[in-house]
């Protein structure tokens, strides 16, 4: 593993675009929700050429994000709008995922190098760890444990870093070609994987390894990212199909709720505090709040086009939803009631 102190990063001020707040007039009638509905504020990223890929959230609120090709870990501070850019130690490392831990490290996949990062925000040194060969292009990283779970989408692999040895298992998924893909730890210790190449779901028992697989009905289903709630049910995007899913994993049952807009690709999800789940659908441009009790959903404009949000992540202590607006450079927030 390599551990390289960091030059002071570039620091640049600036304030939401105020003037691409956006609150969306809920054209779709069939899916009002409320009167009033939520807005979405953007944050400029000023590095040129940047492209956020995901964001995570620190037990202090500050925002953390992946600039991928630029190679840099991002820092926004939103109670002032200042951007802190943190370049990573091996060039061109691609950085994918991205978790801030219970501690406040910063923990990062690597994807074109084979490495995990762990940031520190307090030195501003960044420590990395390879990886082995079949785990090559480390995609999404969690926190669970103590351990950094990750999946590897193009290797059909998923492993587990123990920071303390900077030892690696690295487990091959049951069906060929799976790709595994977004990954969420469970109230009762396990992990769940959402394989993209398949129509499954994988609950990992953490401490074998095992991954047990849930098929969803259909088999054109294509899974992409998955959240778990407080009550262990698994919550889906079928960014195939169009649709948002969950499965109980008590019973097997999966019930699934057609998106808005028909097939647009639904693709990063969060767990509201407002106790709706949230998604993306990525070929409208909108954000889709669900409320499980009405089954109603309330669509949300990003006020700039062409943004894919890959990933979400929910402050609950502040009760808002962070974007990583990929294609547009920006970093979004939604502030929830």
């Amino acid at each position: 593993m390599s551990f390289v102190p960091l030059p002071v990063p570039s620091v640049v001020a600036f304030v939401a675009l105020l003037a691409g707040l956006e609150t969306n007039s809920l054209t779709r009638e069939a899916q009002q929700a409320s009167a009033a509905a939520p807005a979405i504020v953007e944050y400029q990223i000023p590095r040129a050429g940047n492209f956020p890929h995901d964001p995570a959230v620190g037990p202090d609120g500050i925002v953390w994000y992946t600039d991928q090709t630029n190679s840099f870990i991002g820092r926004l501070d939103p109670a002032t709008g200042e951007i802190t850019d943190y370049p990573t130690p091996t060039p061109g490392s691609g950085p994918h995922g991205i978790e801030a831990g219970p501690d406040g490290m910063v923990w990062y996949t690597a994807q074109l190098t084979a490495r995990i990062g762990r940031l520190d925000p307090k030195t501003r040194m960044i420590k990395e760890f390879p990886l082995p060969p079949n785990a090559r292009n480390p995609h999404t990283p969690i926190v669970h444990g103590g351990n950094i779970w990750f999946t590897d989408a193009n290797n059909n692999t998923y492993g587990v870093l123990d920071p303390s040895t900077g030892n690696v298992k690295v487990f091959e998924s049951q069906t060929r070609g799976s790709i595994p893909y977004g990954m969420r730890a469970a109230p009762d210790g396990s992990v769940w994987i959402a394989f993209l190449g398949t129509n499954k779901l994988g609950r990992v028992d953490t401490t074998t390894g095992a991954v047990r697989e849930y098929p969803l009905p259909d088999a054109a289903a294509r899974p992409r990212r998955l959240q778990v709630t407080p009550d262990g049910m698994v919550w889906y995007t079928d960014h195939a199909r169009g649709y948002l899913g969950r499965l109980d994993p008590a019973t097997g049952k999966i019930k699934e709720w057609a998106a808005p807009g028909g097939a647009p690709g639904p693709y990063g999800i969060a767990i509201g505090t407002d106790g709706r789940l949230w998604f993306d659908e990525e070929f409208a441009g909108d954000i889709v709040a669900f409320d499980p009790r009405t089954e109603k959903m309330e669509v949300v404009k990003i006020p700039t086009s062409g943004a894919v949000v890959r990933h979400m992540v929910t402050d609950a202590p502040r009760k808002r939803i962070w974007l990583a607006l990929s294609g547009t450079g920006r970093i979004g927030k939604i502030e929830l009631k």
